[in-house]
């Protein structure tokens, strides 16, 4: 399974950092999965092997604007692309009311249509495309909401070793114990394909979720789960430093989470604009950082723009990072009190 981030910004972009979207898709393949779509997203996607042609659905996991601003170009670009599949797209019903305004202002022709699924409550089990995806509820200002995508079950492997041992010839006879059937041997013998099948290996299941100020609301999908992306907004000095509630994650809240939920990898992202990459501060990614690593024990990741990651099948999250920016300070950084009026989505 791949992620590929398009966005980790909280609020507002930076040089280094557009707003919120994440791109989900078994590794290498054609199709793929959009969750959010923060303004300037379709620029960040031109920069993947990523194409709107062959997007499969999209996921929208609350009504803020820097996760869902940048829907209206992205549609209008699928569609001057000659995409002329039904795109699905999950979110909360005024998703779709914005669609419609801004496609109807605009006087913008899809060349597709629009297959809308509101999303309004935790849900199990939705079958779409190379993943079933169970939906989580989360707490925020506005309904927000957590993917959880699984991958789907895949043949079953032959036990050869046995096959051999037992005396079955290879031929017809393997075929159809690999595909699931009972069989039986010119000398009498029945096979019971269920003796002949590898064990089927465990579904790894990514969960990406929206803004979300009470991590134990993960607790029964995260239970299933292999990598947990989640906000890190703020460390929790600045969180409580705030003169609002921010209904935003602290490093601190999210990694003792995941380690008392025994989480395998977390990815942190949807960072304060105010905690520059690199520098001396007033406010580094290196704050969060220890933050979560003082709390968390599993493989943490935090991600940046155009990273990808890749689940291998022993549950193990790696990571290229592009060298695209690598040592370009973020000057754009929100000073402390700037910052302290941009972040409330």
């Amino acid at each position: 399974m791949e992620l590929i981030f398009l966005g980790t910004s909280a609020g507002t972009p930076t040089i280094r950092r557009n707003v919120s979207g994440a791109a989900i898709r078994m590794q290498h393949a054609r199709r793929w999965y959009l969750v959010d779509c923060g303004e300037g997203t379709q620029h960040r996607i031109l920069k993947t092997p990523l194409s709107l042609y062959t997007i499969d659905a999209i996921f929208i996991t609350h009504v803020h604007g820097d996760h869902c601003f940048g829907l209206p170009g992205l549609l209008a670009s699928a569609s001057m692309s000659g995409r002329t599949e039904p795109l699905r797209i999950y979110a909360p019903p005024a998703i779709e009311q914005f669609i419609k305004v801004a496609t109807d202002v605009t006087q913008s022709w899809l060349s597709f249509e629009i297959e809308f699924v509101p999303v309004t409550q935790a849900q199990q089990a939705i079958d779409c495309g190379d993943f079933t995806v169970d939906i989580s509820e989360l707490s925020h200002r506005v309904p927000s909401f957590a993917y959880g995508f699984t991958e789907k079950p895949k043949q079953r492997r032959l036990n050869v070793k046995k096959l051999k041992a037992d005396g079955v010839p290879a031929g017809p006879i393997w075929g159809a114990i690999h595909k699931g059937e009972d069989a039986t041997l010119d000398d009498g013998r029945s096979l019971v394909s269920e003796d002949y099948l590898m064990p089927p290996p465990k579904l790894r299941k990514i969960i990406i979720c929206g803004d979300n100020d009470r991590p134990e609301c993960l607790a029964e999908t995260a239970s299933t789960a292999e990598v947990v992306v989640h906000e890190a907004t703020y460390t929790e000095d600045v969180s409580q430093g705030l003169k609002f509630d921010p209904q935003h994650s602290t490093a601190k809240a999210i990694a003792g989470f995941a380690e008392k939920a025994k989480v395998k990898n977390l990815v942190l992202t949807h960072f304060s604009s105010r905690y520059q990459q690199v520098g001396r501060g007033p406010r580094t990614m290196a704050e969060i950082e220890a933050e979560a690593s003082a709390h968390y024990s599993g493989r943490l990741h935090l991600a940046n723009d155009l990273d990808r990651f890749w689940l291998d099948p022993h549950g193990h999250l790696g990571r290229y990072i592009p060298a695209e920016h690598a040592d370009q300070p973020d000057t754009s950084a929100a000073p402390e009190d700037a910052a302290n009026s941009s972040e409330t989505n």
